[in-house]
């Protein structure tokens, strides 16, 4: 690191559970952020300012006037613009140091495994179903860290997959596809604008916490808020053997 690094990370620095040796690993270290919406905004932009070395955004939607209310990552004059792009131009504002790529569209197929294969840790801050467990697949099969995030209403929830321990539960163990699962959405429930930012930075902590190698992950552990009444619970899960995409034989 140069004096200017040593300057702007010196709080970083500071800790010892981190210090110049966890710094330099977050510089050096590649993120995949699926979502640039609620969660993906106060997620990229604390990497960012933590100076990780590679973020890759992922988003397909445009930035709508609605978003704003909890959407950190965009103002006003981005609405219109693809969200990828808007949050591209706001990290770089914010740390100019970091190399940001935009994905204007859905991860999907190979170009999701790509993705997943060229980063060291992959944040799940997306707000459907079927887009997490593509994820989840993608991140058991090329073993890669997964910080999971979720939030609606007053309710939000965050865990850690970690796929480079064979003994470590994954996405389905916990949440198993179902056909018949019931899509609920912020556009058609509501959610607390502060909420996605409470999650969103959780799942940055606990990014860094895998990146820098410090500290006990959320692995085997989810962490559930209602922020009615600012109560935490956590629930802890094993690895399910007969897993449909990490167990046994798969």
């Amino acid at each position: 690191m140069d004096d200017a690094q040593l300057l702007r990370y010196a709080r970083h620095i500071l800790l010892d559970e981190l210090g110049i040796e966890g710094q330099e690993r977050l510089l050096q270290s590649r993120v995949l952020i699926v979502g640039a919406g609620g969660l993906g905004s106060p997620a990229a932009l604390y990497l960012a300012a933590a100076g990780v070395g590679h973020i890759t955004l992922a988003d397909d939607d445009n930035v709508e006037i609605s978003n704003l209310q909890r959407q950190i990552l965009h103002a006003t004059t981005s609405v219109g613009q693809p969200k990828a792009e808007s949050g591209l131009k706001a990290l770089g504002r914010l740390n100019p140091e970091v190399e940001v790529e935009a994905y204007v569209g859905r991860l999907s197929g190979h170009l999701l495994d790509e993705a997943v294969a060229q980063a060291d840790i992959v944040l799940d801050c997306c707000d459907n179903f079927d887009t997490r467990h593509d994820v989840n697949r993608s991140c058991v099969l090329h073993h890669r860290p997964l910080v999971s995030g979720a939030a609606i209403r007053f309710s939000g929830q965050v865990s850690v997959f970690d796929m480079r321990h064979h003994d470590a539960p994954c996405y389905q163990c916990l949440f198993p596809q179902a056909d018949e699962a019931e899509e609920i959405s912020c556009a058609t429930t509501g959610v607390l604008g502060p909420l996605v930012g409470i999650i969103g930075s959780m799942q940055a902590a606990e990014a860094i916490k895998v990146i820098a190698q410090m500290g006990e992950p959320l692995v085997g552990r989810l962490l559930c808020l209602d922020a009615l009444r600012m109560q935490w619970n956590e629930i802890r899960f094993r690895k399910d053997p007969a897993c449909l995409v990490c167990g046994a034989g798969h």
